[in-house]
C-alpha cells in the first residue's frame, strides 16, 4: 500500500511563487511514476508535472512549461513542484499521484492519490 500526502497549497498573488510537496510511505518501491494533476471546478483533471523516479526524468504540461519544476528527494521520498509566476488560471485542486507502471499523462491510469490541496491565485 502507498499512501500519498500533500502540503504547501494557499492563496497567493498572480506573479507569486508556492512550493508544493508531496511525502509518500509505505511500499513505493515499485512506483515509478511521481506526477501532479489539477482540477479546477467544472473542468477535467489535467496533467500538470511528472516524474520517473529511477531515471529523474521529467514532463511538464506546455501550460507550465517554464515556470513550474518537479523535483525529488529520494532520502525522504518526496517529491515538490516549485509554482513561479503564477496566474489565476493555475487556480485548482492540485493532486499529487503515483503509478507502477510508464504512464505519464492519463489520470486513469495511476495507481495512488493524494487528498488534493487547494491553490488560489487572485488577480
Amino acid at each position: 500500500q502507498v499512501q500519498l500526502i500533500e502540503s504547501g497549497g494557499g492563496l497567493v498573488q498572480a506573479g507569486g511563487s508556492l512550493r508544493l510537496s508531496c511525502a509518500a510511505s509505505g511500499r513505493t518501491f515499485s512506483t515509478y511514476v511521481r506526477a501532479w494533476f489539477r482540477q479546477a471546478p467544472g473542468k477535467e483533471r489535467e496533467f500538470v508535472a511528472a516524474i520517473r523516479w529511477t531515471r529523474d526524468s521529467t514532463y511538464y504540461a506546455d501550460s507550465v512549461k517554464g515556470r513550474f519544476t518537479i523535483s525529488r528527494d529520494n532520502a525522504k521520498n518526496t517529491v515538490y513542484l516549485q509554482m513561479n509566476s503564477l496566474k489565476p488560471e493555475d487556480t485548482a485542486v492540485y493532486y499529487c499521484a503515483a503509478n507502477g507502471g510508464s504512464s505519464i499523462h492519463t489520470p486513469d491510469l495511476y495507481d495512488y492519490w493524494g487528498q488534493g490541496t487547494q491553490v488560489t491565485v487572485s488577480s
